[in-house]
């Protein structure tokens, strides 16, 4: 088996919204813009299709004031002109019709140019950029199409959690082979351990999750909901079930690396997987899932590093390791599959 590359998860016929995720899970940040344009493309609710950059510097800008509120590094550079006014602003030093025209200038320098670039390429665009002509951009059909998806808010909390990682992770004095992003069962959240030895909580764990299994079902690839509520709201699941988190072999089946989302049927539905350990074909969708992540260079790759392996090989042969433990105290002839599959995602 290869490496996997990242390019692999924008498919040769992509869906919007995988060339949508593929903009806010891929690459490389140095800075929070990208995170912010994103959101403040997803909150846009005018129909015309044209937005100045004054229209739309001022949601941009508080998108970031708000994110500083609660994490004062958004930038892995040392210091930007852009992101002061934003800590003024939310000192109460300057007005918010400074921050706006702040924003309108020093805001989009760069993420404009980048937002559609991902490992060296450019995917479907969402918007033009006419700023040489009329000082903004024009929203193309793709966007519009991707507003009206039923995956729309799950996007919108993809992308907060997404940026959330990423701040924590370039804000927490440790060094990243050490960073550990654990999950707690009881919230289902995702939580670090500070420099202080103090919890700080990130964000939610079915937000992590979804865009790397694109808004299905991990078992069934039905459409899932990560809000909950609705009739295919999801559940958190333990590939490896919760169970047997105390049985020699098979400890520390709470982390990040062995939780995927489910619809509720596959998890707990009449023919629903419960406590049984799935089919071993669901063990090299895993796999893959957990490589997404580290060939993303996803806040959570130093993570499944540590938990899992350095390389593809130690972490193929560690899961191998845990199926078969799992499978001496689960000794069922025939391993879990759901009663009815649909597109395949992964």
């Amino acid at each position: 088996m290869s490496e996997l590359d990242v390019t692999n998860f924008i498919d040769s016929q992509p869906s919007l919204e995988t060339s949508w995720r593929s903009i806010i899970l891929l690459g490389r940040n140095v800075a929070s813009y990208k995170f912010s344009l994103a959101q403040t493309l997803l909150e846009y609710s005018k129909k015309d299709s044209f937005i100045s950059l004054e229209e739309l510097a001022l949601p941009f800008a508080k998108n970031i004031c708000s994110h500083l509120k609660e994490n004062e590094k958004q930038i892995t550079s040392t210091s930007s002109k852009f992101l002061e006014y934003c800590k003024k602003y939310n000192a109460g030093s300057v007005s918010e019709s400074d921050l706006q025209v702040q924003s309108t200038k020093l805001g989009f320098v760069n993420v404009i140019d980048a937002f559609h670039n991902v490992s060296g390429g450019e995917v479907v665009r969402f918007f033009e950029d006419t700023r040489d002509r009329n000082k903004g951009i024009i929203l193309t059909d793709n966007y519009y199409k991707l507003y009206e998806n039923e995956q729309k808010d799950n996007l919108k909390l993809e992308v907060n959690s997404r940026w959330r990682l990423w701040e924590t992770a370039i804000s927490i004095n440790i060094n990243p082979s050490l960073l550990e992003i654990n999950a707690d069962q009881s919230s289902q959240r995702l939580f670090v351990i500070n420099e202080n030895k103090k919890r700080v909580d990130v964000t939610s764990s079915r937000d992590a999750l979804n865009g790397y299994q694109k808004g299905k079902c991990f078992y069934c690839h039905k459409p899932i909901q990560i809000l909950q509520g609705f009739e295919n709201s999801c559940d958190v699941d333990h590939f490896f079930p919760h169970l047997l988190k105390d049985k020699p072999g098979t400890r520390n089946l709470d982390q990040v690396w062995n939780l995927v989302l489910s619809c509720r049927d596959c998890n707990r539905g009449p023919a629903g997987k419960f406590g049984k350990i799935p089919d071993i074909k669901y063990l090299n969708h895993l796999l893959k899932r957990n490589n997404y992540f580290i060939e993303s260079h996803h806040p959570l790759r130093e993570t499944i590093l540590n938990q899992t392996g350095n390389s593809l090989e130690s972490r193929k042969q560690f899961l191998q390791r845990v199926f078969d433990t799992a499978t001496s105290y689960i000794p069922t002839a025939k391993k879990w599959t759901p009663s009815e599959t649909f597109e395949e995602i992964l």
